[in-house]
C-alpha cells in the first residue's frame, strides 16, 4: 500500500515539480501542468499518461491501473489503486506521467522524453 507521504515524496522527486490543491484533491504539477492528482478519500491517484503508456500499464494489471471512464480517460488520465500498486510500478507510472506533460528539457533530466 502506498501512503500519502510516499506518493508525495515520489511525485515531488521530479525536477521543478510542485504540489497544490485541485478541488478536493491534491495535484502535482510541472510548469503549472498537472501530471498527477492524489485522492486520499478514495485512496486513488490519477496520472496523465500518453495513450501508449496508458495501454501498457493497463495491460499489466487492470485491477490496479485503469483509464478514467469518461472523455478524460481517452486523453490518458489513468486511475491507480494505491492500496494495491507496488512502489516500483507507481514510480514508473509517475515518471511516464511527469514526462508526458513536462517540457522536453526537464523530461530528459529523468531519462525520458516524449515521442511526439
Amino acid at each position: 500500500m502506498i501512503t500519502e507521504s510516499v506518493f508525495r515524496e515520489l511525485a515531488l522527486s521530479f525536477p521543478e515539480s510542485t504540489e497544490s490543491p485541485h478541488f478536493e484533491k491534491t495535484s502535482f504539477r510541472v510548469k503549472n501542468k498537472i501530471f498527477a492528482t492524489l485522492d486520499l478519500k478514495n485512496n486513488l491517484a490519477c496520472i496523465r499518461l500518453s495513450p501508449i503508456d496508458q495501454d501498457v500499464f493497463i495491460a499489466f494489471d487492470k485491477q490496479i491501473v485503469c483509464p478514467i471512464a469518461n472523455k478524460w480517460g481517452k486523453q490518458g488520465w489513468t486511475l491507480i489503486e494505491l492500496n494495491k500498486v507496488r512502489n516500483d510500478l507507481l514510480k514508473d507510472i509517475l515518471t511516464c506521467g511527469y514526462c508526458t506533460v513536462a517540457p522536453r528539457k526537464l523530461a530528459e533530466q529523468v531519462g525520458q522524453s516524449r515521442n511526439l
